[in-house]
């Protein structure tokens, strides 16, 4: 079965990089959002195994989102994509409930390396 994954990012090009990343590979994309406040909407109705959120995104911004879904889902698997020198709200993002990272612009065997050991930390 297919991870299924949520792409979370308010610039197109962003998500079809990561859509493209994942395209051929055992992941399904379920869904996209372009602000916070889709994210969490897209996340309830979708339920994905793995979300990737921008940190930076209009109306609701990828932390109050990961808050919002960690609320609604404790166990929901959230990856945060970030430019460089956003250390500080990455930290806040895990505090929040992200599992993990990606620094903008990235490399696709390293999204894939850091999603499958997310997506794997709580089989066993």
């Amino acid at each position: 079965m297919p991870i299924r994954v949520l792409i979370a990012d308010d610039a197109l090009f962003m998500r079809n990089m990561i859509k493209e990343v994942f395209s051929g590979n055992e992941f399904e994309v379920v869904g996209e959002a372009s602000n916070g406040v889709e994210a969490v909407e897209q996340y309830k109705k979708l339920k994905p195994d793995i979300t990737t959120m921008d940190i930076v995104m209009p109306l609701k911004s990828g932390i109050e989102a990961v808050r919002e879904i960690i609320k609604f889902d404790k166990n929901a698997k959230i990856i945060m994509c970030s430019a460089l020198g956003q250390e500080s709200l990455v930290m806040e993002a895990i505090e929040a409930g992200a599992r993990d990272y990606i620094v903008k612009p990235f490399k696709p065997e390293k999204v894939l390396e850091i999603v499958r050991k997310v997506v794997g930390s709580d089989n066993g």
